[in-house]
């Protein structure tokens, strides 16, 4: 039978692809005219060719990248095409982790912002006690000078977890050993933590913070008055026969990374307690 032949243009509308497209296909090797007229330069498909634009078209739904696929119609057969396959398919399984890494991380600090609102429109300061779950982190422990912003917005953090493939999520959170030497100005060493992406028990920087019950309060504000609410806190346990364990955590809900606006801030105080006296 006859061949029959199309031009560049009815190929672009009968396969739903730019010329552009149909010329780049041509330059890099995947998708050739059949011939060129001498005459005036018009190139033209056979029908044949014209079947590699959907077979072409769905190894880019796969994520193949056209620079991949160079030599692809050199082995339109079951073993040439299986040896493609294997590593595309690692690749993209990486991709989809990192993917729902960011997706996670994403969606922590959203909600972060949505406390915060909710927090400064109810004005929320009333202390009281939650429960908080285990929690998989990363730490460093550092010296502390009551300077937040980079205490907070912390560089030797960051470059640490990269230094150890590390990836967190949402607030940061400062760990004190002493909440009395905290709100006393006599601390000198805080532990930095955050969320680990990947839990992983093998890594050394990662620890589980158990689950507990804590005597919390919102702080809204500048940092630099946050050690008041200890005294709150404080007050708070004695008139309930509290016993208030020794150390304390400041979650970092809107700061730094968030806004500028430091009556934007919103910090939750907690200290984990012991157990309640008996009467």
């Amino acid at each position: 039978m006859e061949q029959k032949f199309f031009s560049i243009g009815e190929v672009s509308k009968i396969c739903n692809v730019s010329r552009k497209a149909l010329r780049y296909y041509d330059q890099i090797g995947l998708i050739s005219p059949d011939y060129i007229n001498e005459e005036n330069g018009y190139r033209y498909y056979s029908e044949d060719t014209l079947l590699y634009v959907p077979i072409l078209k769905y190894y880019k739904q796969m994520g193949f990248k056209l620079e991949e696929m160079q030599g692809l119609f050199d082995d339109v057969n079951f073993a040439g095409i299986r040896k493609w396959f294997p590593e595309k398919i690692g690749e993209l399984t990486a991709e989809r982790r990192r993917l729902q890494e960011s997706l996670i991380s994403i969606q922590d600090w959203y909600q972060l912002i949505q406390e915060a609102q909710m927090v400064l429109r109810y004005q929320t300061c009333e202390i009281s006690v939650k429960y908080f779950p285990e929690m998989d982190f990363c730490y460093m422990d550092q010296e502390f000078t009551y300077d937040y912003p980079p205490a907070v917005i912390n560089i030797p953090w960051t470059n640490y977890l990269e230094e150890h493939g590390e990836e967190i999520t949402g607030a940061v959170i400062l760990h004190y050993d002493s909440f009395e030497e905290k709100m006393e100005g006599r601390c000198r060493r805080v532990r930095i933590m955050q969320q680990a992406v990947r839990p992983n028990t093998q890594s050394p920087i990662q620890r589980t913070r158990q689950r507990g019950m804590a005597v919390c309060v919102y702080h809204i504000g500048s940092h630099e008055t946050i050690d008041q609410e200890y005294e709150r806190i404080r007050e708070w346990a004695k008139k309930r026969g509290c016993r208030l364990a020794k150390d304390s955590y400041e979650r970092f809900v809107t700061d730094y990374w968030s806004t500028k606006k430091t009556e934007e801030f919103v910090t939750e105080i907690m200290v984990p307690f012991e157990q309640e006296s008996e009467e």
